[in-house]
């Protein structure tokens, strides 16, 4: 069966605006302009903190370090368990990940050493 297809399409008659017209950009502008503010609108927009998650102001240093080590060593822990269920450019990526982990623990038991030398 072969249909009959005008080519190019006709335009449908319900449509006001031409495919290149300076009506449909304008109506294009505007309808991004309400559903992405511009940078500027953005930056005018006070920030307000979220504190849902926060942090003990009070914490010492110390305790802040510790626990960014024990959270450092369980992701560790977590990123190798995951290791043994893929396999290629995956795991080579997680791989790379337990990396940057395990730089960051040395890092931050570095200056855990700093705060409260050993011995």
């Amino acid at each position: 069966m072969f249909k009959v297809t005008p080519n190019p399409p006709e335009t449908h008659p319900a449509s006001p605006c031409e495919p290149d017209s300076k009506m449909l950009n304008e109506a294009a502008e505007r309808a991004l302009n309400v559903h992405f503010p511009s940078m500027a609108d953005i930056k005018a927009t006070p920030r307000t903190p979220n504190n849902l998650f926060t942090v003990n102001p009070e914490a010492t240093t110390e305790t802040l370090v510790v626990y960014l080590v024990e959270t450092l060593a369980s992701v560790d822990v977590m990123v190798h368990q995951l290791v043994d269920h893929l396999d290629g450019g995956s795991r080579n990526a997680l791989l790379g990940i337990s990396n940057s982990v395990m730089l960051a623990e040395i890092t931050a038991n570095r200056v855990l050493d700093q705060i409260d030398p050993p011995g």
